[in-house]
């Protein structure tokens, strides 16, 4: 089996599932319980939040709050900040259905939501940006790496735009595509929310976390035993947080070398497209015009690919039967029609009809990509025959 279609998931890495299992096993307690052992529980996942905030480079009045992933992360960072019809909302066509269907929401209960563009290198318009944000928007929401073609957006720029427009309006980062892959500070970049997942980084499914600075206030959005700050109640999943925490010190203490090693990889994907673009048409005129919409402002964690006058699915649907699996873009919308982010860049439905997404792992190898480019060659010209 060949795995490129990590973007959607990863598997499980193994010290993770040990520690998972060993916690429902044998310290399976309730940690908002009052006695010792339900206490000493308590206190190590109180440690593991002061973790994720210095991993995330926040300060240690910040807060985490755990959830059941970056779904409902996103979903209490974006109806948390809701409190002020009056007000403006500003979200980037390029946001994750966990977002974008939840400003549509806002939008839908009379809020006043816009949307901003995205620039042909995939990055949110920030001239966009600039002009609509006003000193009456108090919420923006832009992810940090996207998760259709890698693009990084510029926090940075983004906070400064709005110090520029409006001082005090709320940043909201879905960082579930950079957490544990790229550098970046919450601090440094003056970001107020954070959304982050397990299952991207080795972890398993389930388990999430909201990053909430110290200056940020927002509302519970469901009601029960006042867990988590009383902003997210539910009975804490100790094996899903002590599990998260092993899977995000292993990627953090290898972060370099997994960038390195994936950067290779996806070079060397990047390379042997290009040769097969140009064998392809020598050997049978077919000009597929492989377009390869990652580029250097990506991460290369992610490649997004157009194989013009072909359908994705059918070339995803071609490489499973090779037990090859790759993407045509967000798992968490599998099934929609045309694909918002690539529309948004610039291309058109035809273009985008023949997209998929591959995204890598550190242990991926060279040789699983010239496997994928060989059957890739294979059914290019058998189809086109």
């Amino acid at each position: 089996m060949i795995y490129l279609d990590n973007a959607a998931t990863t598997k499980p890495n193994k010290e993770s599932l040990e520690i998972f299992n060993k916690i429902n096993a044998e310290r399976y307690f309730n940690p908002s319980a009052s006695y010792s052992v339900a206490l000493s529980l308590s206190n190590e996942i109180n440690q593991i939040r002061q973790q994720f905030i210095n991993l995330l480079g926040g300060e240690a009045t910040d807060k985490i709050i755990f959830t059941s992933g970056a779904t409902e992360s996103n979903n209490l960072a974006i109806f948390g900040s809701a409190v002020n019809k009056q007000k403006r909302y500003i979200f980037s066509m390029g946001e994750h259905p966990s977002v974008y269907n939840c400003a549509c929401e806002l939008k839908n209960r009379g809020y006043d939501v816009q949307f901003i563009g995205l620039s042909k290198n995939g990055q949110i318009n920030y001239e966009e940006l600039e002009f609509l944000c006003t000193p009456d928007t108090c919420f923006v929401s832009a992810m940090l790496v996207s998760n259709e073609t890698g693009a990084i957006n510029d926090i940075t720029k983004i906070r400064k735009i709005l110090d520029k427009k409006s001082p005090n309006c709320v940043l909201h980062i879905d960082a579930v595509q950079g957490f544990g892959k790229i550098k970046f500070s919450v601090l440094t970049s003056k970001v107020d929310l954070c959304s982050i997942s397990a299952h991207k980084i080795g972890g398993i499914k389930g388990i999430g976390a909201l990053y909430v600075s110290s200056r940020t206030k927002i509302k519970n959005i469901n009601y029960g035993g006042n867990q988590e700050f009383t902003i997210r109640s539910g009975t804490v999943n100790p094996a899903g947080i002590l599990s998260f925490s092993k899977a995000a010190q292993i990627v953090f203490d290898n972060l370099e070398q997994n960038y390195e090693n994936v950067k290779e990889l996806n070079n060397y994907l990047t390379l042997k497209l290009i040769e097969l673009n140009n064998e392809l048409f020598k050997i049978k005129n077919i000009n597929n015009k492989i377009i390869i919409v990652s580029n250097n402002y990506c991460s290369p964690y992610i490649n997004s690919i157009i194989f013009n006058g072909n359908r994705g699915e059918t070339i995803m649907n071609y490489l499973d039967s090779k037990n090859i699996y790759i993407g045509t873009g967000s798992a968490c919308s599998s099934n929609k029609v045309g694909n918002r982010i690539l529309e948004s860049i610039g291309f058109n439905k035809n273009e985008i009809m023949g997209s998929v997404r591959i995204s890598f792992n550190p242990k991926n190898t060279k040789q699983e990509i010239d496997t994928l480019i060989l059957e890739l060659k294979n059914y290019l010209l058998n189809i086109n025959t």
